[in-house]
């Protein structure tokens, strides 16, 4: 019993230092990539993706996917603890979003789960397989569904505020869940602008800066589109619970998404969960705690 109390103590000394880097953290330009990152296009079946990569390709490969609204930015302070870890990290903005809003369904087409899950299987064949993929929020969905649809390129997943629960997904979300099955998706789309561009997550001013700006560039109909795609989430819970490689549900304690939908999803794939101290954005604001997590299930991944 003695042993294991010292490792239980050793355990949540070493949660403390990792929380204490985070609370360290103080702002700072966001459009700056980590020194090292390398800014490259990827051919995709939508149109030209603006991408970037950080270490060693011939390290193992870790892609993370940021959701809608977001972009490679979002990982900035992510990818330098993978990289250092021994990691090939990359990144790329989706299709309509900031430096990718040129790619897309053509004028008269929309931006469906199709195309977003086409984008992110021929980026991850375009490189070493399986990899390690994070879905941030709305790409969370489209890594499941990559996921289903072609297994062998994953090592592990990792949903990072990613949607819980299949069909209308914003019907769990805190602030807009009661009226989120009338509102039309042009209408949430609104909304989650003014809350961004408002700061209503009272983010610092470094952030803020960002946030606002990709605006300027983001495609307005592809964020209707995702919005409407959430509204019809497909149901792959099923394929997750079975699908062979170890999956992490990463959350803020103050996520859009209540814990008890989160802690159910995971317990019925059989995924790990872990919890942070901060909102919907644990890569933004407690990065290495969530680092910390992944580096884990990067090393349950590699042993399977």
């Amino acid at each position: 019993m003695a042993i294991r109390e010292r490792r239980r103590e050793g355990s949540d000394n070493h949660r403390d230092a990792l929380e204490a880097l985070d609370r360290a953290i103080e702002d700072l330009d966001w459009t700056v990539p980590p020194p090292g990152t390398r800014a490259h296009g990827f051919t995709a079946p939508s149109g030209m993706l603006a991408s970037i990569s950080l270490g060693d390709p011939a390290h193992p490969r870790a892609v993370l996917l940021p959701g809608a609204t977001g972009s490679k930015e979002d990982f900035v302070l992510l990818l330098p603890l993978l990289q250092d870890a021994g990691y090939f990290v990359q990144s790329y903005d989706l299709a309509g979003q900031y430096q990718s809003a040129a790619a897309g369904p053509g004028e008269n087409g929309a931006y469906d789960y199709a195309l977003f899950v086409a984008d992110l299987i021929a980026f991850l064949e375009a490189g070493p397989t399986p990899a390690h993929v994070l879905g941030y929020s709305f790409a969370g969905i489209v890594a499941e569904l990559a996921l289903a649809e072609r297994p062998e390129l994953f090592a592990t997943l990792t949903l990072l505020g990613a949607p819980p629960e299949p069909g209308q997904a914003f019907r769990g979300v805190r602030w807009i869940g009661r009226l989120s099955h009338v509102l039309s998706a042009h209408r949430i789309a609104s909304l989650i602008i003014w809350g961004i561009v408002t700061n209503k997550n009272k983010v610092r001013a470094g952030r803020l800066a960002l946030v606002r700006m990709r605006f300027q560039y983001t495609s307005r109909r592809s964020l209707d589109d995702i919005v409407a795609l959430m509204k019809h989430v497909p149901d792959v819970r099923a394929v997750l619970a079975t699908a062979g490689i170890p999956i992490l549900i990463a959350v803020g304690d103050n996520d859009l998404w209540r814990h008890d939908l989160h802690r159910g999803l995971a317990d019925r794939i059989g995924a790990e969960i872990r919890v942070y101290r901060t909102g919907h954005s644990p890569c933004e604001t407690t990065p290495h705690q969530l680092a910390h997590d992944m580096l884990e299930l990067y090393a349950r991944g590699a042993t399977r």
